[in-house]
């Protein structure tokens, strides 16, 4: 397959060759069993790093590259506090969250906000409705309507707007690659990761994202799960902070009920799940996992995610049986469960 080696021009159209892994490249992860019958399968390319940093496991093409979509904002967070900006607790989980707009998370949006003299108008997201059903419904019936601070990445375009105030960045075009915080996120990449992106696009909420191999994406996501708040090395105690806030604040990081959340705080990992089928998931002694889904369906991400954890000895197999029926992977029939989307790789 061919890629670019240098990242594309911000929202201009790639090379008809460019893309994520290739089809032929990709190994069955997942499939939909329905009444003993496998009615769906989910292909795609996952690998698992040691405690050492070595690979495990490599499914499929690990080394194409992939758009980590909301994966990233861990780096994106980093380089929010390595410009000076103090993030912890809440404030940090929200930072790196992909949140399901409820009150309480809007309120700590509006509280980043509040730092910097800003408001929600300043905020570049598009604006959505909340994905928190309750929320939702609230606001039909007070007859409002979407808004960017619901948008699943608010907290994170909060976050840079503070970090634009505090180092008088402007704050119009702080979504623009040549942006000094869009600089400073690159070059948070690529330290943590190791890796040069392959390419450059746009993100659902308008900011910049870069094309990592998994490999690299797993190596960058282990590099932050196992930094320390006591490291002597600034941009790793910060990542350490992160790390701290992302295990301690897991209903944070998603909402009531989600997958990302209950994984946090029900095994204690680091966890981060993209769109377009993109799951991170690290453990605490450091055995990480990057998996792309080919369809870019999310619904078994988890689950692949966890049992490679466990195959690993990351994880104890009984712990992750004891949260599937939570994760929404049971198939229905009839109003009973009758089956189950459950990992399939060999």
């Amino acid at each position: 397959m061919t890629t670019s080696t240098t990242p594309a021009a911000f929202g201009a159209a790639a090379p008809a060759t460019a893309g994520t892994i290739e089809v032929i490249d990709s190994v069955e992860l997942a499939v939909v069993e329905r009444s003993g019958f496998i009615e769906s399968r989910h292909a795609g390319a996952a690998v698992v790093l040691g405690s050492d940093g070595a690979v495990l496991r490599a499914l499929g093409d690990v080394n194409a590259p992939v758009f980590p979509r909301s994966s990233m904002k861990p780096f994106q967070a980093i380089a929010v506090m390595a410009s000076g900006v103090v993030l912890r607790g809440e404030d940090a989980a929200i930072a790196t969250s992909s949140h399901s707009g409820t009150q309480k998370h809007t309120d700590l949006v509006r509280g980043l906000l509040a730092r910097a003299g800003l408001s929600e108008a300043d905020l570049g997201c598009t604006p959505t409705w909340p994905g928190d059903s309750g929320t939702r419904d609230s606001l039909v019936r007070q007859g409002a309507g979407p808004a960017p601070i619901y948008s699943d990445c608010s907290g994170k375009h909060a976050a840079m707007l503070v970090a634009c105030v505090q180092n008088h960045w402007p704050i119009t075009g702080y979504l623009d690659p040549e942006h000094p915080l869009q600089k400073r996120i690159l070059d948070v990449v690529e330290r943590f990761t190791g890796e040069r992106p392959a390419a450059t696009g746009v993100d659902g909420c308008g900011a910049p994202v870069h094309a990592l191999s998994l490999t690299a994406l797993a190596r960058g996501i282990a590099r932050i799960a196992t930094s320390k708040s006591s490291s002597p090395f600034a941009i790793y105690r910060e990542a350490g902070f992160l790390a701290e806030a992302v295990r301690e604040n897991g209903w944070v990081i998603a909402g009531p009920g989600l997958p990302d959340s209950i994984t946090i705080e029900r095994l204690g990992l680091f966890v981060k799940g993209g769109a377009e089928g993109i799951m991170v998931a690290s453990a605490e002694n450091g055995t990480t996992v990057a998996l792309k889904i080919l369809d870019g369906n999310l619904r078994a991400a988890t689950v692949v995610a966890l049992s490679l954890l466990a195959d690993a000895g990351a994880v104890r197999r009984a712990d992750i049986d004891a949260i599937i029926p939570e994760l929404k992977v049971a198939v229905h029939g009839g109003g009973q469960p009758i089956g189950q989307i459950r990992a399939s790789y060999v």
